[in-house]
């Protein structure tokens, strides 16, 4: 249970005059409470009171679980027989009365369950919006986050060892896929950040494309996207190793790429801004001429979430802080031919910044 972090929600409750608010998201529910869980079509939520105790809304199935976890405060079950609305209304007039104020998460909360909340509590006005505060309290991961995205990283290493081990003569995209996620369950990781991407030769020029059963060639270069999970942190990094022989352009875009990965990661510092560092990646793979085929932004946030704020962009005038962390991946896809993204996340130090991932970003020849 974050208390630090549900007072400096209430500090800004209290500047907005807001009595309740409402907090719907899995992932902004685990950041305040310690409790994590994927409720699916089921309704999880926590309500934080302005000046009365919290309350975690769960499940039945789930409520002897949410106790076991960091959460502190009380936890209130429903039955799938049950109207969830119906028992919410209940517990806020009986714990807080008709609150005048309710603050929500506008860019977690569907419009039917606005309008279902909207008509329970119908002398509630909804107009203040939860997500931005959320982001920025977000922002700056304490030291304790960063020793949990550490560890996160650790294992995203050890992701990429199995599958640069598992390309083989024959092996299909979905196989290599398999034997990492396989191999890490064994040691205890439960969950990936995002699903895994091995994708092989022309399939990696798709900057979300998905592995299938494509048989790995020789001399094609094999792009590995991957992450995981772990007490709660997300990683998220990408790789690119070359099977048997690169050809010359391959290796020229994947030098293009590096090049621009490790002089924006290496620029990043406090008082630098997200939109800086864009134009720095942006332009070496724009003088080389391949501008046009590095088309999407150059980084996310990271935290409990696999794709936080901010967003690493041009035009984006956020200037970096000691704490942020986020991902540095430029790349280049070139339709039918070659795909090639490299990235890292990073947080800012006091006068730089340290990865959290450390797998050589060389291009790795492997042969078997």
């Amino acid at each position: 249970m974050n208390r630090e972090k549900i007072n400096e929600l209430k500090q800004w409750m209290l500047k907005k005059e807001i009595d309740l608010a409402y907090i719907s998201s899995p992932q902004s529910i685990a950041y305040f409470t310690g409790y994590e869980s994927e409720p699916h079509e089921r309704v999880l939520a926590l309500f934080i009171s302005l000046e009365q105790e919290p309350f975690l809304f769960t499940p039945a199935l789930e409520v002897e679980a949410a106790k076991k976890s960091p959460w502190q405060a009380d936890v209130v079950g429903y039955l799938d027989t049950q109207d969830p609305w119906d028992i919410i209304k209940k517990e806020i007039l009986k714990r807080y009365g008709n609150p005048r104020e309710l603050a929500l998460e506008k860019n977690a909360l569907s419009l039917e369950r606005f309008e279902l909340l909207s008509k329970l509590l119908n002398q509630t006005t909804f107009s203040n919006n939860l997500t931005p505060i959320i982001q920025k309290m977000q922002l700056i991961k304490t030291p304790d986050e960063i020793k949990g995205l550490i560890a996160a990283g650790k294992w995203a290493d050890v992701a990429f060892e199995i599958g640069f081990s598992a390309v083989k003569n024959g092996k299909t995209e979905q196989e290599i896929v398999a034997e990492i996620e396989y191999q890490l369950k064994r040691q205890g990781v439960k969950q990936m950040s995002f699903d895994t991407m091995v994708l092989a030769g022309p399939n990696a020029a798709d900057p979300h494309g998905e592995p299938g059963g494509k048989v790995i060639q020789k001399n094609e270069l094999v792009l590995f996207d991957l992450g995981v999970v772990w007490n709660g942190y997300c990683s998220d990094a990408t790789r690119i190793i070359a099977y048997h022989k690169p050809t010359e352009l391959q290796k020229e875009i994947h030098q293009i790429v590096l090049e621009a990965q490790l002089a924006a990661q290496e620029a990043v510092k406090p008082g630098v801004t997200a939109s800086q560092l864009d134009q720095i990646a942006r332009k070496i793979i724009k003088q080389a001429g391949y501008g046009t085929f590095f088309n999407h932004r150059l980084g996310h946030g990271i935290g409990t979430s696999v794709h936080e704020f901010p967003s690493i962009v041009t035009g984006n005038d956020l200037v970096l802080e000691e704490g942020m962390c986020f991902s540095i991946e430029p790349g280049i896809y070139l339709p039918g031919q070659v795909g090639v993204r490299i990235e890292d996340c990073v947080y800012v130090t006091k006068d730089g910044c340290k990865p959290f991932t450390h797998t050589p970003k060389e291009l790795l020849i492997v042969r078997d």
